[in-house]
């Protein structure tokens, strides 16, 4: 039912397959889409290829800077051919577009658990047989995020 007026919002801002707006979390993976949004595909006059726009934070635009060759490969694979040739940045708010407001949602944090007691032993007797408080007690830590990372890893 939503499929047809979907389809006609997305092409009157130039995306000719809506899909680019509704997966774009696939398309561009979970990092960049938490950073930016496509907001418009434009055709050039002459010349091949269109021009994706992504609407961005100021700080990110930076970080998407360096990644916009693999955007555009993410992209072009969704489209099945070279429709993309360029990617232009925009820090500001298209006019007349319903997420304009360009607040991204932050990560939201990870809840603290308690350290696994197998964990903290294991990160003690690292560190045991050094006489600095502070060295040991920062050695422990290390230990514990090592052997907490490894066992989260298998």
């Amino acid at each position: 039912m939503v499929g047809p007026r979907i389809r006609s919002a997305s092409e009157s801002r130039g995306f000719a397959q809506s899909r680019l707006l509704t997966h774009w979390e696939e398309i561009a993976g979970s990092a960049i889409a938490a950073i930016c949004r496509p907001v418009e595909v434009s055709y050039a006059r002459q010349g091949f290829g269109a021009t994706l726009t992504l609407l961005t934070t100021g700080a990110n635009a930076p970080m998407l800077e360096m990644q916009k060759e693999q955007i555009r490969e993410k992209v072009n694979a969704t489209y099945g051919y070279a429709a993309i040739s360029r990617i232009h940045l925009t820090q500001t708010a298209p006019t007349g577009f319903a997420e304009g407001q360009a607040q991204f949602a932050p990560r939201a944090p990870e809840t603290a658990r308690a350290p696994d007691p197998e964990i903290t032993a294991r990160a003690h007797d690292t560190a045991t047989g050094i006489q600095n408080d502070d060295l040991r007690a920062a050695l422990e830590a290390l230990a514990a995020n090592v052997f907490t990372k490894n066992s989260q890893n298998q």
